[in-house]
C-alpha cells in the first residue's frame, strides 16, 4: 500500500514540476516580447521555447515518455509531410529570385 501511495507522489511531484517549467518558459517567451530584438530573432527565439513548451507537454501530461519505440516511429511520416509544407513556399520564392515577376 506504501508503494502506490509513493509512486503517486512521485507523479504528482513530477507534474509540478513540469507545471512550474512551463510557467517559466511562458516567462521567458513574454519577457523576450518585450527585449528590442530583430524580428526574425525574437521568432526564433519564441518558436524554440514553444517547441520546449510542445515537447514537454506531449512527453509527460500526453504520457508520450512512457510509450514503446514503435510511437514515435509513426510519428515520422507527420513530421516529414509537415517540413516539406513548410518548405513549398521557401521554393516557389527560390524559383522566381532574380526575375522581375510577381509570385502569385
Amino acid at each position: 500500500m506504501s508503494a502506490g501511495h509513493e509512486d503517486i507522489h512521485h507523479h504528482v511531484k513530477t507534474y509540478i514540476g513540469v507545471f512550474v517549467a512551463l510557467m517559466v518558459l511562458t516567462i521567458i517567451t513574454v519577457a523576450v516580447s518585450y527585449l528590442h530584438l530583430a524580428v526574425a530573432l525574437a521568432i526564433t527565439v519564441a518558436l524554440v521555447v514553444a517547441t520546449i513548451k510542445g515537447s514537454m507537454v506531449a512527453a509527460y501530461f500526453m504520457h508520450l515518455k512512457s510509450e514503446r519505440p514503435a510511437i514515435y516511429w509513426v510519428l515520422v511520416l507527420p513530421v516529414i509531410f509537415w517540413v516539406h509544407l513548410m518548405f513549398i513556399p521557401v521554393l516557389m520564392y527560390l524559383d522566381h529570385f532574380g526575375t522581375n515577376t510577381v509570385v502569385r
